[in-house]
């Protein structure tokens, strides 16, 4: 059995809740994982994912800002929603698949988006920054007290972090900019690596290749451009790491009529 889950953040679910029913139809994941869905809970569209395949979901949100969501082809029997930095924003959702998903019972899946932080990268002057900072440190005191990669996991979302240098469309010209500062990138690689995570992507597709998995909607034309980053991430447990087959980013997504700014990433690991 090959289990393949699906990161995507999708500015606003109901608003695209087509683009993504057509991509289940298409691509059809075990597992989607969207961050940024933008909804609450009781107008989450549960329904349409049912009758697209995926009737185990599990999702939080607010209206307008923020929101994650887990569904599932495969059925799972635990979930959890952790308030981060004792905010109840809606940044985390995992689950764990369960004895009907076969070879993949027990894995745990956890689906995060880290915050943004701001345009100023100066957690003094930007509040927004200091919080994605703290952010950081609370999935690193996480990792530490609960180990959650001590055991068949997949960790997803939108980290809001680009960490290696042809992971952005110019390194020297974003050094200075949110999501590719030196105290993000190098807390974001600290955490991974001290935590027991692998970043399948990169595993795959070692550096100088360049890999993106948003572009602005500030660009006139995003694709002559190309000024990419990769914000969107996928990692596996040490028990899953040698069972990793593929990762792919869907880079035609993002020229879909009314599209999120960022693609799907999907990673498919062989059990």
């Amino acid at each position: 059995m090959n289990l393949t889950v699906t990161t995507w953040n999708i500015n606003s679910v109901r608003l695209r809740i087509g683009l993504v029913t057509d991509f289940l139809g298409t691509h059809a994941p075990d597992v989607l994982c969207l961050q940024e869905t933008k909804t609450p809970d009781e107008q989450f569209p549960a329904k349409a994912f049912a009758e697209a395949g995926y009737p185990h979901q599990a999702f939080i949100g607010n209206k307008g800002y923020n929101g994650v969501a887990i569904v599932s082809k495969l059925p799972f029997s635990e979930r959890d929603a952790m308030a981060m930095c004792e905010r109840n924003d809606a940044r985390h959702m995992s689950v764990v698949l369960d004895a009907g998903a076969g070879p993949a019972a027990g894995i745990a899946i956890h689906n995060f988006y880290i915050p943004a932080g701001g345009d100023i990268a100066d957690p003094v002057a930007n509040p927004k920054f200091a919080h994605k900072l703290q952010f950081l440190d609370a999935i690193g005191a996480w990792g530490v007290n609960k180990n959650p990669a001590g055991r068949p996991s997949i960790l997803v979302g939108d980290l809001n972090i680009a960490p290696y240098e042809h992971d952005v469309w110019s390194h020297k010209q974003l050094l200075d900019v949110v999501s590719h500062t030196p105290i993000e990138t190098t807390t974001l690689e600290r955490l991974r690596s001290e935590l027991g995570w692998t970043d399948a992507a990169r595993t795959l597709m070692p550096e100088p290749e360049k890999l993106y998995s948003w572009w602005s909607y500030r660009a006139a034309d995003w694709q002559a451009s190309n000024r990419g980053r990769r914000l969107d991430h996928i990692w596996l447990s040490e028990a899953l790491k040698p069972a990793l087959r593929q990762v792919s980013f869907l880079r035609e997504a993002r020229g879909w009529e009314r599209p999120s700014d960022h693609v799907p990433v999907t990673v498919s690991v062989a059990l």
